[in-house]
Parts: structure tokens; C-alpha cells; sequence
């Protein structure tokens, strides 16, 4: 049925895309790129605003100049970013009620993607952060609700408590498939994480319907691998597809649901659901300098006893920008 609603998409989209995205600079090099990423149930509902409530993710990537018999490209990415955690409603006062702890985490990372030579990448990153009040979830949510004109939240002086935040990812990716004249294809996506936050490890693909061919993982927004240097030989295209990003994962440890080990005084904590199913679908497009994205994402329940059992479901929105 999702591979059906894909055509579907495809077909009532296709000529606005290649319309717009035809714009697009082509044979042209930018090594840097500045992205922002926004998750948010508002942009699925406009009166739902409960579990992971939002995201912000600021981001600068820029090339590395060092040459690699193995691999294409070396980007290295530096990122600010804040999660933010709320029971099935941010309203409710009385802590016998909260179905999920409240929780904000807050966090500076930095990572290396070494895009190799045989369509396979390789991401690893370190984030140092915060888990609890000194994450300002509180305050942020309160801006959001100023800016909506959404009822006061309350409830946040139950909220995870603070403890630092250390964590390791590894991304694996790999191209397993693709058509003949290149408008799908699949990759394998493999994560794996570990830390004070999060551990946990997750396997699914990543199966990509194109306007036109698509570009190899190489040389890809779908990857963020677009960006070159006159060390390699791809430039800047123009791209615009439609995407499915099915995954498993299983759960070994979420400090924003059980609290941190570090800090075991948290009044709420809830029991985690070690194995977790997730399901993205979404489309990417360029306009000259920029990528835009935007997704819909839903996965089943990340713990127990949850008011709302039939899983969780909200928004993503992407904007890049390339530079020189």
C-alpha cells in the first residue's frame, strides 16, 4: 500500500517539481553547506502536541581537501540540537496523569561521513549535551505556545532531571538496488547508538522514486553527499523525488523516558518498548542553491502505558544551503 501511494504522489507532483527544480544550478561546486531541520506534530495536526513534540537541528558541513585512494569524499558536520518530550498533553498538572515524563535534551555534536568509492557510507559522531531543566525545553515550549497562542504548559517541574549527555552514533549505508534507467532505487540503512541518552540499534531501506534518474549515494541530498571540490568529479544537480524509509529498531536505553543513570532523581519515568517500528515518508527537491524536504513520519509506541496506544506520528521540515 505505501509503494501504491508513492506512484500515486509521484504522478500528481511530478510536473510541479520538475517544473520548479529544473531552476537548479548544474555543473557548479559548492563544498559547505548550512541546514536546518525542524520536527514538529503541528505540522501533521494542528491540536496535536504530545511525546516528541519538537525538534531543531543546525547544522554546518563543509568538505575536507584531504584526498583518500578509498574514498570519494570526507564531510565533516558540526550541529546544534534540541529535543523536546511532553505526556498526551503539555497541560496537565497532576503528575498521577503524565503518560510519558517531560523532557528536553540539548545537545552540540560533531561527525565525520566518509562517502566511499563502491556507493557506501560511513557516518560516526560524538554529541555532548544535557538532559533535563538546563535544556531550556521548558522556556522553548512556552515560545512555541506564546507564538500559537496555545494554552500555558505546566507540568514541566516533573520533568527528567539534568545530567550530562554523552553519545556515540554510527551510520552504515549501502545501495543494494536500483532499475535500469535509474528512477528507484534502494539502500540499506543500518544506525547504531550509544550513550547516556541513547542506546539503541535500528536496520530498514531506503527505497527512492525519482522525476528523473536519481543520483548515486555518492553525490546526493538524499544522503547529504552533494557537496565537492575540484579533487573530485561531481557537481552540483538538480534532483526531486519521493521517498519511503521503513526501519526496526530495537531499544536498549532512553534517558528522555527512564531517566538518566547519572541522575536517578527524576519523579517520572516510564518503562520503555525495546522493540520500535518507524516509517518515513517524504519528498526532496533543489531550487538553485537550496534542498527542501518535508516528511511524515509515524512510529508505534516507544513505551508503556501510553494514553494514546496506536503509536506516534508528526512532521519534518528541511531547508539547505549551499556555499562555496
Amino acid at each position: 500500500m505505501c509503494f501504491l501511494y508513492l506512484l500515486a504522489m509521484k504522478k500528481n507532483i511530478q510536473i510541479l517539481i520538475l517544473l520548479i527544480s529544473t531552476t537548479g544550478i548544474s555543473q557548479e561546486k559548492f563544498s559547505r553547506e548550512i541546514s536546518f531541520i525542524t520536527d514538529n506534530d503541528l505540522f501533521i495536526s494542528s491540536y496535536q502536541d504530545r511525546y516528541y513534540s519538537s525538534g531543531f537541528f543546525l547544522a554546518y558541513k563543509y568538505l575536507s581537501k584531504r584526498k583518500s585512494n578509498s574514498l570519494e569524499k570526507r564531510i565533516f558536520k558540526w550541529e546544534l540540537g534540541h529535543k523536546m518530550f511532553t505526556p498526551y498533553k503539555s497541560t496537565i498538572n497532576n503528575v498521577i496523569d503524565h503518560d510519558r515524563p517531560f523532557a528536553g535534551y540539548f545537545y552540540g555534536s560533531f561527525g565525520i561521513d566518509r562517502v566511499y568509492k563502491k556507493n557506501q557510507l560511513l557516518n560516526t559522531s560524538l554529541q555532548i549535551g544535557v538532559i533535563g531543566p538546563n535544556s531550556f525545553a521548558r522556556e522553548i515550549q512556552q515560545f512555541i505556545h506564546d507564538v500559537y497562542d496555545f494554552r500555558k504548559a505546566i507540568g514541566w517541574k516533573y520533568q527528567i532531571k539534568n545530567a550530562l549527555a554523552l553519545n556515540f552514533s554510527f551510520n552504515y549505508l549501502k545501495t543494494i538496488l536500483k532499475t535500469k534507467k535509474n528512477h528507484v532505487d534502494v539502500t540499506w540503512v543500518n544506525h547504531l547508538n550509544f550513550g547516556s541518552i541513547f542506546t539503541n540499534t535500528a536496520s530498514g531501506v531506503y527505497t527512492r522514486i525519482g522525476i528523473k534518474p536519481l543520483q548515486k549515494l555518492t553525490n546526493t541530498i538524499a544522503f547529504n553527499t552533494n557537496l565537492n571540490n575540484d579533487q573530485n568529479n561531481y557537481f552540483r544537480e538538480v534532483e526531486s523525488f519521493i521517498y519511503i524509509k521503513p526501519m526496526i529498531s530495537y531499544v536498549f536505553f532512553d534517558a528522555t523516558l527512564q531517566g538518566s543513570f547519572l541522575n536517578k532523581k527524576s519523579p517520572v519515568t516510564k518503562e520503555i518498548v525495546p522493540l520500535v517500528f518507524n516509517t518515513e515518508i517524504g519528498l526532496r527537491f533543489t531550487i538553485n542553491r537550496l534542498n527542501f524536504g518535508y516528511a511524515f513520519i509515524y512510529n508505534t509506541n516507544k513505551s508503556k502505558e501510553l494514553r494514546y496506544s496506536n503509536g506516534h506520528k508528526y512532521g519534518r521540515v528541511t531547508f539547505n544551503y549551499l556555499l562555496h
